[in-house]
């Protein structure tokens, strides 16, 4: 998930950009009205990393925390009481800063299965697991513990680069962020070999079996049918620790934000069968100097450097709500450790902009949207955050 504080070389370099023309980099102009405040300020919650709504229309929200448990909440300002909605702290392992329970997402029919998915770490061996749960038959604000079926499962050598998110996209299928399996460099080369399920986004289909497994291979995933051993899993490879994805609700496209090593953190737009460059590639820039062929591989659509001590980038959202007209059609997105807040306007490819709009005061760990688009901010002091106008 994200790099220690200790660890990081502040590097002061320029801004780049995937770009051919120079791009713009501005800060939010000083009118005062965009803001951001609590937003449900007599909640807490321990170590932040999801936000979900279920789809339903129900008006709830749920909020993932790392150690293993799922909060359900009333979306409404003044809500003081949150319920437990699963607790799998005994299946989770956490004692690693990037290890835990990472990822949430409800099944598109959730209204009617009562089906969600989640992914978390575990030990004995160090792995990586995708399930379903079950809502709970008698409280709809409950999930059934008992009701777990593990889906998918692969190994972690080491505890850090897990990835974690888990999305279900507008074609219907669960996308899943699958970071390159840790230590620095990609040690083992995986985000470049397909033969494993580390270092890519990977796409199954749910509501199918192939086999023996409890789920399916999309007939359109770019490696089904290979004859070279690569897993057909795999949507798109070459990442190195993808931190939050999402779906532009207005294109479909896939925003994927990609954790750097040294030097940079990068967006990407994740399309079928792309290969988006690690460990060849640290955003727009060779990783290793004498093996950077080019050829074939995606380069990201933006990229910032080390400055003002940047070091980790938490993916977000395209804005697509109506309270804050300003960010609409912008892709909003932050530094997990500088607590730096941007929006990154690409409706000109050749000329994008990139804005700062705050710098939090927190570690900002993930970003989350309610059933009306509204974009939520968990931070690290264990408080949700929201825009608002001034």
């Amino acid at each position: 998930m994200k790099k220690l504080l200790n660890i990081f070389l502040v590097v002061a370099l320029l801004i780049s950009t995937a770009c051919t023309t120079e791009p713009q980099e501005k800060t939010a102009e000083p009118e005062g009205a965009l803001t951001i405040v609590e937003a449900f300020p007599e909640l807490s919650f321990t170590r932040p990393v999801d936000f979900q709504h279920a789809g339903d229309k129900s008006n709830k929200l749920f909020v993932v925390e790392q150690r293993g448990v799922i909060s359900v909440f009333e979306n409404k300002e003044k809500t003081t009481a949150k319920e437990a909605f699963l607790t799998i702290e005994d299946r989770v392992e956490d004692s690693d800063n990037e290890e835990g329970l990472l990822g949430l997402a409800f099944h598109p029919n959730f209204e009617s299965n009562g089906y969600f998915y989640v992914n978390y770490t575990a030990s004995s061996p160090d792995r990586s697991v995708i399930s379903r749960f079950n809502l709970s038959s008698t409280n709809p604000n409950e999930a059934d513990p008992s009701s777990e079926l593990v889906l998918l499962e692969y190994d972690q050598p080491y505890g850090n680069h897990n990835g974690g998110q888990i999305s279900f996209g507008p074609d219907g299928f669960l996308y899943i962020g699958v970071g390159d399996g840790g230590k620095s460099g990609d040690p083992h080369g995986n985000s470049q070999d397909r033969t494993t399920l580390l270092g890519n986004i990977l796409r199954i289909d749910v509501d199918q079996q192939d086999e023996s497994k409890n789920y399916a291979i999309p007939e359109d995933n770019p490696f089904v049918d290979n004859a070279e051993g690569f897993r057909e899993e795999i949507y798109a490879y070459g990442l190195r620790n993808p931190w939050r994805f999402s779906f532009d609700t207005a294109t479909d496209q896939l925003w994927v934000a990609d954790v750097g090593q040294n030097s940079y953190e990068e967006i990407d737009i994740v399309k079928n069968g792309g290969n988006y460059g690690w460990n060849t590639m640290e955003g727009l820039h060779c990783f290793n100097a004498d093996e950077c062929d080019q050829e074939n591989l995606e380069l990201p659509i933006w990229e910032y450097d080390r400055d003002e001590g940047d070091i980790s980038i938490t993916g977000g959202f395209v804005y697509h709500g109506e309270a804050i007209e300003q960010l609409q059609g912008l892709y909003i997105y932050a530094d997990y450790v500088s607590g730096r807040i941007w929006s990154l306007d690409f409706s000109d490819p050749e000329n994008p902009v990139n804005t700062e709009l705050f710098k939090a005061d927190f570690p900002i760990s993930s970003f989350g949207v309610d059933q009306n688009q509204e974009i939520y901010i968990c931070g690290f002091d264990d408080k949700i955050y929201k825009f608002g106008l001034e």
